[in-house]
């Protein structure tokens, strides 16, 4: 296992590039199971959920050719009856997507009870729920899922509450599916309108994404297709408060601004100083920050993935802020690590937390509990005194590229080290 070793003390200068989005770039790899063509597919992040995503992808017996460190062409042709291997499932919760893309070619598919970020229940009841409303038989036992149709029949389905995986799941589905489907309630995330484009490149009849209700016209086949990831919105708002907090002047390149409107209002609300382009954001150190209320929200609400760095921000800030965790209940769970290093947070139950800042933190010795927890223990030991040791950084390498690379670039002492 690695960890990293922090030492504060630099303001934080240059430029740093955001890479390709990884929530769009799984969601896109699983569908190139959808046809028989091969898939060129650009600006993919180098990270570990992505390197199993294509591991998964190898071993069900997809060519998978890696053109450059980011790009790779994928040939699915050669897979008549894929299985999912448990070990490899459990490694990455998203691998739920693959769910629709295997029923809706071959029609059967054994799915094992699935793993990922330990952030509280992600139950996959819509799924489970959704499939069966596209004529989908599933039975289970202690080993997982077994799914089976003779093909899927387009249908109506409500979501009981948004979700974007599913979103994502049943269009990629419901594509090759018999007759219309109507998905309603469904999530407006711009990694879902981006997946339905690049599925209507290769032939899909998919209308309404990027709003609350899509129609997806089924026909017989989708052939391959070329598509370049969209920039990652997370890592350009995460590289935002890293600027305000612990950079002198930093330019993020690479970047859709467009994709984060609300939390760019929130951000300004707090006090962060920073200047908005077309495809780059320039952030300068902010030491006058106001303590702000959050909310998350999905889509275009402030994404829960930027909440814990968010949170970091407002141990800083002057005044009480509220910070309200609407997505997971368990996605703050990091705050007495935070609390240890000197923060004033008072947990109020398990989706709101209160902040007193501003407060000195001090570094310490912590395990990162998930990727998006992690990343911020990572920017709170660069604003910290003394020396931080962050262990089970392979959470933080799930979603976020050489980031010890990439920040000591900067400018930042950070050491990667194997225990």
């Amino acid at each position: 296992m690695e960890r990293f070793i922090i030492e504060p003390g630099n303001l934080l200068e240059g430029e740093i590039r955001v890479n390709g989005a990884k929530n769009s770039a799984l969601k896109i790899l699983a569908s190139t199971l959808l046809s028989e063509g091969s898939c060129r597919i650009e600006n993919v992040p180098d990270i570990a959920d992505i390197r199993v995503m294509l591991e998964i992808l190898r071993d069900l017996g997809a060519a998978v050719e890696q053109i450059d460190s980011h790009t790779y062409q994928i040939d699915t042709s050669r897979i008549d009856k894929p299985v999912l291997k448990p070990e490899l499932v459990r490694k990455l919760r998203a691998s739920v997507v693959l769910l629709g893309p295997i029923l809706a070619r071959f029609g059967e598919v054994k799915f094992p009870h699935p793993g990922g970020c330990v952030i509280g229940q992600r139950p996959i009841d819509i799924f489970l729920d959704g499939f069966k409303a596209l004529g989908v038989e599933i039975t289970e036992d202690s080993e997982g899922y077994l799914f089976r149709t003779k093909r899927l029949s387009g249908n109506t389905f409500v979501f009981p509450r948004m979700s974007v995986t599913a979103t994502e799941t049943l269009m990629s589905a419901a594509t090759l599916a018999k007759g219309t489907t109507r998905l309603i309630f469904a999530v407006c995330e711009p990694e879902v309108e981006e997946l339905a484009n690049y599925l209507n490149s290769r032939g899909a009849k998919i209308k309404g994404a990027g709003t609350h209700t899509i129609t997806i016209e089924g026909v017989k086949s989708l052939t391959g297709g070329d598509i370049k990831i969209m920039p990652d919105r997370i890592e350009t708002g995460t590289f935002a408060i890293l600027g305000a907090l612990a950079g002198r002047e930093i330019v993020i390149r690479d970047c859709d601004p467009a994709h984060l409107e609300v939390p760019w209002k929130i951000l300004g609300q707090a006090g962060v100083k920073f200047e908005l382009s077309r495809d780059q954001v320039k952030v300068w150190h902010s030491p006058d920050l106001i303590a702000t209320n959050l909310v998350t929200h999905e889509y275009p609400g402030f994404v829960t993935d930027l909440q814990a760095p968010f949170t970091v921000m407002m141990t800083q800030a002057k005044g009480l802020s509220l910070i309200h965790e609407t997505i997971y209940e368990g996605r703050l769970f990091y705050i007495d690590k935070l609390n240890k290093m000197g923060a004033k947070i008072i947990m109020c139950d398990p989706h709101r937390v209160v902040v007193l800042g501003p407060t000195k933190l001090v570094g310490g010795k912590f395990e990162s509990p998930d990727i998006r927890a992690g990343i911020a223990l990572v920017i709170a030991a660069l604003i910290s005194s003394g020396k931080s040791e962050i262990d089970n950084i392979y959470q933080i390498d799930r979603g976020y590229e050489a980031i010890d690379e990439r920040l000591r670039s900067l400018g930042a002492k950070i050491t990667r080290l194997k225990q």
